[in-house]
């Protein structure tokens, strides 16, 4: 999960780490009493979940309190690569001296997180790579963990000493303690920048929560099903109904169960010619209620010509899949071909419960994925 800039700023500021002095407004209303509380230039941010908001228009420099009101009400009208600006984060300007990079991944090579460090910061961690070669990149031991005295090792190597080597250590470990206690893919800060009077202040800030980790994070968790959540429709409603969802770009909508199978259907339709749309796990023990919850996600989904139901019931029972079919049939109409490949536990009585529909069902996968590619086509 995404985190916008001002929520992952106040995430570092929790763990003790400088941020600008800023505000976020959702109303120009707002701008002319918050601005008169801060010492201009100031910088206009739209809060949008997409990187490279500089470059598309996201980010205005104001002198006053009159320009920051122009920029605030131009942002709020704005699209930033296609997404609405919705809030707009207002902050006084650095004086900034240097730039500099610092953040925290995962290695999944290595199975650890990895510290990442540059003496230059102000752009992607790839083009710093890419042109300077300059990045430092630090193992963690997971069983010995992350300390101080690696911190200012690290900033050691970026060239600093003395007090600024205390500092600039102390924001490295709480980047990584913030990073730990958020469950975060990735956190860092670009740019860390430091100032005219040699201090360090985080300037702009990214996050990504570990979806799976969410019930540790209830704040993170609840926005997933607010209007200002990164996730589509189907993905939404597929966490609402425990379902895992992924979308893809094909025409042939995926349900099936277990993620091995879904993936071994997703291999079969492309061998044979055919794009999934998506790939779609009911899981173990499906219900009836689960499979018409999975179809209606499924077809919702405008790009979808045809659809492929994948059933190798074990836990799953293939009567309980059946009913939920015909369910899904009389509550959402289902005007769109399936095909149907039902095999395992009850498959006779879940055959016989749609063959009173006049549903076919076939038992071989090969068989199945090439009809329903032959269909889209």
């Amino acid at each position: 999960m995404k985190l916008f800039e001002y929520e992952a700023k106040r995430a570092l500021a929790e763990h003790g780490i400088p941020t600008p002095k800023g505000w976020l407004v959702t109303d120009l209303s707002q701008v002319h009493e918050i601005a008169t509380k801060m010492r201009p230039p100031l910088v206009i941010k739209a809060q949008v979940l997409v990187g490279g908001r500089g470059r598309a228009g996201g980010i205005i420099f104001a002198g006053s309190v009159r320009e920051a009101e122009k920029a605030v009400e131009k942002l709020l009208k704005a699209r930033i690569k296609g997404l609405p600006v919705k809030s707009v984060l207002i902050e006084e300007k650095a004086q900034t001296e240097k730039e500099l990079y610092l953040g925290v991944t995962v290695d999944r090579a290595d199975r650890s997180y990895v510290i990442i460090a540059s003496a230059i910061g102000g752009m992607e961690i790839e083009e710093i790579a890419k042109s300077t070669g300059k990045i430092l990149k630090f193992l963690v031991n997971l069983d010995f963990g992350f300390h101080s005295f690696h911190a200012r090792q690290i900033v050691r190597q970026m060239g600093y000493s003395g007090i600024q080597l205390m500092k600039l250590g102390t924001i490295l470990e709480n980047l990584f303690l913030a990073g730990m206690s958020l469950d975060a893919e990735l956190i860092e800060i670009n740019p860390l920048v430091e100032t005219s009077d040699r201090e360090f202040v985080a300037v702009d800030a990214r996050m990504i929560v570990d979806d799976n980790a969410l019930f540790r994070q209830p704040r993170y968790k609840k926005r997933l099903f607010q209007e200002e959540s990164e996730v589509t429709s189907q993905e939404l409603a597929a966490m609402k109904n425990d379902l895992a969802y992924v979308k893809l770009d094909g025409d042939i909508g995926v349900i099936g169960n277990g993620a091995g199978l879904v993936m071994a259907t997703l291999d079969v339709i492309q061998l044979f010619g055919g794009k999934p749309a998506n790939f779609l796990d009911v899981g173990g023990g499906a219900t009836s209620g689960k499979i018409v919850a999975a179809l209606s996600i499924v077809l919702s989904d405008p790009n979808v010509k045809t659809l492929f139901i994948n059933i190798l019931g074990g836990i799953t029972r293939c009567d309980e899949v059946a009913r939920g079919i015909l369910e899904a049939k009389d509550k959402i109409g289902m005007e769109k071909p399936i095909v149907i490949r039902l095999v395992g536990t009850n498959e006779e009585e879940g055959k016989r419960i749609l063959a009173q529909a006049g549903v076919h069902v076939l038992e071989s996968m090969e068989e199945a994925a090439q009809k329903v590619v032959g269909v889209s086509i």
